[in-house]
């Protein structure tokens, strides 16, 4: 799975720490996920949708082999 946090975070002007805090994680957290090392559960990605505005198929995307 791929996705579009790190960009989404640079157009809201948002550090890993300011979303981390708007959805209740670590930081490292965000790292992983911006780094395509951790899949977010659905609560979470629908939490991350909900801070951007957008729905969660616009922030995730499967890759060929998922």
């Amino acid at each position: 799975m791929i996705n579009t946090l790190k960009l989404e975070r640079s157009i809201k002007n948002l550090t890993q720490e300011d979303l981390a805090k708007l959805i209740g994680v670590s930081r490292q957290t965000i790292n992983a996920m911006e780094k395509n090392k951790y899949v977010p559960s659905t609560v979470l990605s629908l939490k991350i949708a909900r801070v951007f505005g957008k729905g969660v198929e616009e922030l995730f995307f499967l890759e060929k082999d998922d």
